[in-house]
């Protein structure tokens, strides 16, 4: 059959994807959107759009059924369900073929025998895939720790915890079984030994339903936080042949076990001694499948297509591997507060453009990034001839972007990718462990008041002081500044008899809080000028553009202002600053013990008992919140009494919304207040 309208079952950067490749094989694309997508971009560049009422995903993305009645609305003949949400679902794919709608994915059978980790694990066995060998923690003792403790139906680290003591084991339990269910309707846990350092690799494979089996090669997905990939890179470094080969038979054994079909990813786990365990199979397209389309120069998305409509592979074999390519996702997150996720409007969205570059997104400047769905902006890939270039390029083109709205985690991403631990291949999981501290540094390779000086000679410039002379643009003033030997420029209208007295301005830098105090002057010239900065001379100043010489090197800013907030990017990094007023309004500060809301979010559960007058400890979970497909616990900040509580399960609360207050007991060890922490 041949697919000629296709209905993409999921949202944002996937879908867009898809649709790029459509619109290459000249088939018709519709979309499904919630209200909260109403004005997304993969609405935006779909042919047809058909809406599914209301926000949550469960109401939305996770309906089955209002998919494949959307799909019969639009006339759609086939359905692509990317990643996440309904991919892995055996029962909506069985509803897609019941409707007469091509199915683009696996056999519905391969997708139940690998939607339990637990089963999938028994059935390799058989295929003689390697395994670790289960643990039963009803009797698991001290010789078996750490255990890794994980949810059967479940992934993206939801239901995931490592424990280290035996005592914490049956609390943990309890914890991984409560979230499982809540994600995913089965509150099954299973328990494995943790393999320390361990290296995240999988095998990327692709089946046709002529008995062709390609195993395309391996991908490093290493570099994790919260148990969920951050950077990935194919071909995975420092695997020597015999390893590669061991992968990619186990790889094609697995998808051949189950009679696969489509695109699948099989993953292992990888020990520092080189020893390759089966994690799981991913029965749909992965995040990651970018790098390893660079490398193999495919369009998975293009063979997952032709595979559909029962066409073979181009040919037995797969195509020979070129170059080396890393892939970086830009979240909208904070990763020196937990990773926290972030929301809010995308005001700037900017990569740089060049040969072995690519950008997934699925967003641009002006969307917004709302509370509901994953905190991803974009995917960025990098290939080049060698992995020393490739992560030279990507680390590049990050630190180019213009990325203006909430935090992101840009800086962390250039620090991974330069970390010496990086470039020398020496990658597990554990790396953001050892690694985040100084890898979110604020004061690492960054001049953030030289950047707070930009910014105030471009609002010295823009502000009604301005001068206005020849080399004003669009009514904005350019001040270039007397040269050395050349003339003065022409001026009209500012000429003073005396130079000002300096004037200062305050700006918050943006998310660590420093603040930094700039002073600057305005003399007979016109033309603003540092004070008290020796070393530096303004050679250009507009109000989006400063050129300044610092210590003999000459440095270009770019300054973009939107509202309160000031954006200036540099050639080597980018900053944000919220101006701050003269003198700090008494009114803004809040009583001390106050539990503030750190993003937008629902309540989803409170500490057994928690009610005013309770008396609770330092560090104790007081209330859990869900943003963003994550959990995440607000912790007391000192042990004392709760003299009041404005949460309650179920409640929508805002970022900064007061849920509890606590009154610390003067006796007690005070100690920091902790960053509110995830317990997925």
């Amino acid at each position: 059959m041949t697919i000629t309208t296709l209905l993409v079952a999921n949202r944002g950067e996937i879908a867009c994807r898809i649709f790029r490749t459509c619109r290459d094989l000249g088939i018709t694309t519709v979309a499904v959107y919630s209200d909260a997508d109403a004005d997304a971009l993969h609405v935006r560049e779909a042919d047809l759009a058909v809406r599914l009422p209301g926000a949550a995903p469960a109401d939305t993305y996770l309906r089955g059924d209002l998919v494949v009645a959307a799909a019969r609305a639009a006339g759609a003949d086939a359905v692509h369900p990317g990643y996440g949400f309904l991919s892995e679902n055996a029962a909506f794919a069985a509803a897609v073929q019941d409707a007469g709608l091509v199915w683009v994915g696996p056999p519905v059978k391969a997708i139940e025998l690998m939607a339990s980790k637990t089963r999938a694990k028994e059935l390799m066995a058989g295929a003689g895939v390697p395994l670790l060998a289960p643990v039963d923690p009803a009797t698991a003792g001290p010789d078996e720790l750490p255990l890794l403790l994980k949810a059967a139906a479940g992934g993206g680290g939801r239901g995931m915890r490592i424990v280290r003591e035996l005592g914490a084991l049956p609390g943990e339990l309890l914890a991984a079984a409560a979230e499982a269910a809540s994600a995913f309707g089965d509150g099954e846990v299973f328990a494995e030994p943790y393999v320390e350092r361990g290296r995240h690799v999988e095998v990327q494979v692709m089946a046709d339903t002529h008995d062709t089996v390609w195993a395309l090669g391996t991908r490093d997905c290493s570099l994790q936080r919260r148990h969920q990939k951050v950077i990935e890179e194919a071909p995975a470094p420092g695997l020597d042949e015999a390893l590669r080969t061991r992968l990619h038979e186990a790889a094609v054994a697995a998808a051949r076990a189950v009679g696969y079909r489509g695109a699948g990813t099989v993953e292992f786990l990888v020990s520092a001694e080189g020893r390759p365990y089966f994690l799981e199979m991913n029965t749909r397209l992965q995040v990651e499948h970018p790098v390893t389309e660079a490398v193999f120069g495919l369009d998975l998305v293009a063979l997952q297509l032709r595979v559909a409509e029962g066409e073979p592979l181009p040919s037995p074999e797969p195509p020979q591997p070129s170059g080396h390519a890393v892939e970086a996702r830009l979240y909208a997150e904070d990763p020196a507060r937990d990773w926290q996720p972030q929301t809010g409007a995308l005001l700037t969205l900017e990569m740089p453009e060049g040969p072995g570059l690519r950008l997934d997104t699925g967003y641009t400047g002006g969307d917004t990034i709302g509370v509901h769905y994953d905190p991803m902006i974009a995917k960025v890939i990098a290939h080049a001839p060698t992995r020393t270039e490739a992560v030279r390029l990507l680390a590049r083109a990050l630190e180019r972007a213009r990325i203006h709205g909430p935090v992101t985690n840009r800086d962390l991403l250039v620090r991974s990718l330069r970390h010496p631990d990086f470039a020398a291949a020496r990658l597990d999981t554990g790396f953001y462990d050892r690694h985040l501290a100084e890898l979110t540094d604020p004061g690492a390779d960054r001049d953030p008041a030289t950047a707070a000086l930009a910014a105030t000679l471009a609002e010295a410039v823009r502000g009604p002081e301005a001068v206005r002379g020849p080399e004003a643009v669009r009514g904005a003033e350019t001040v270039r500044p007397t040269r050395p030997g050349g003339p003065a420029p022409a001026r009209f209208g500012a000429w003073r008899n005396v130079p000002s007295q300096p004037q200062r301005k305050r700006y918050r830098s943006e998310p660590d809080g420093t603040e930094h105090e700039v002073a600057y002057r305005t003399p007979r010239t016109g033309a603003p000028e540092p004070y008290e900065t020796p070393g530096t001379r303004v050679l250009v100043a507009s109000p989006d553009r400063v050129t300044l010489e610092v210590d003999g090197v000459t440095r270009h800013f770019t300054i973009t202002t939107h509202a309160d907030r000031v954006h200036v990017d540099a050639a080597d990094a980018s900053y944000t600053f919220t101006a701050l007023p003269r003198f700090t309004d008494p009114a803004t500060h809040t009583a001390p013990g106050s539990l503030l809301a750190p993003m937008p979010g629902t309540v989803v559960r409170l500490a057994e008992g928690l009610a005013a007058g309770v008396t609770v400890e330092a560090g104790q979970p007081l209330i859990w919140l869900e943003a963003m497909k994550m959990e995440h616990r607000i912790l007391a900040p000192a042990s004392g009494t709760l003299t009041a509580l404005h949460a309650a399960p179920g409640h929508q609360v805002e970022v900064g919304a007061l849920l509890a207050v606590v009154q610390e007991d003067p006796a007690a060890t005070p100690v920091p207040v902790p960053v509110p922490e995830e317990t997925a």
